[in-house]
């Protein structure tokens, strides 16, 4: 079953539509709030369909992402008892109860990390305002984090070109099932602790 290898060419299709830009923007500010697809997905193959703007895209994509966390923030700190139950109703009761533990534990520094790193960013969004930690430091760090992730994404593609678009086709079916296996791993190694 080609899965993966399937959405990559959708995906590749939808980067090269002449809208795609307000996708991107769409979708970034959407995956820091509520929406669970990763930018990343849609980042790579509008680089890789169109190289010379890679810079600009991974710009768009951290501008829009901010933007959604900052509703993401607004969210945690004034609409956090009307959300409460759609995370539980959806399953997210659990992480966002371990991302509170972690924004409890490391401050500013899991926004970061959450920006970076495929840690969910919405639920570190949402946690940063319910406690209600300061709008400024929350920002600079989410365009710290998600910027330096985007650009590492545009700057990869750039660099590699279409011998990374070839390399990215060839293994997206292992890198898509290897990735969902750690998740399973992570998810069970995490229930047991």
């Amino acid at each position: 079953m080609k899965l993966f290898t399937s959405l990559y060419d959708k995906t590749l299709q939808w980067a090269s539509h002449k809208h795609a830009v307000y996708y991107l923007s769409g979708m970034s500010f959407a995956e820091s709030s509520f929406f669970p697809v990763p930018v990343d997905v849609m980042l790579a193959p509008m680089c890789l369909a169109q190289r010379q703007r890679a810079w600009f895209f991974a710009f768009i994509a951290t501008l829009f992402s901010v933007l959604g966390g900052v509703l993401g923030y607004i969210i945690g700190a004034y609409a956090f008892d009307i959300i409460a139950p759609v995370l539980k109703d959806v399953g997210y009761w659990d992480k966002y109860l371990s991302a509170k533990d972690w924004f409890d534990r490391w401050g500013i520094w899991v926004v970061f990390l959450a920006g970076f790193t495929p840690i969910p960013y919405k639920l570190i969004t949402i946690s940063a305002g319910v406690a209600s930690m300061a709008l400024l430091p929350f920002i600079a760090m989410s365009l710290i984090g998600r910027g330096a992730r985007f650009f590492l994404v545009a700057g990869l593609i750039r660099w590699g070109g279409e011998r990374m678009g070839s390399l990215l086709r060839e293994y997206i079916e292992k890198m898509g099932w290897t990735l969902i296996g750690l998740a399973s791993v992570f998810y069970v190694a995490y229930q047991m602790l």
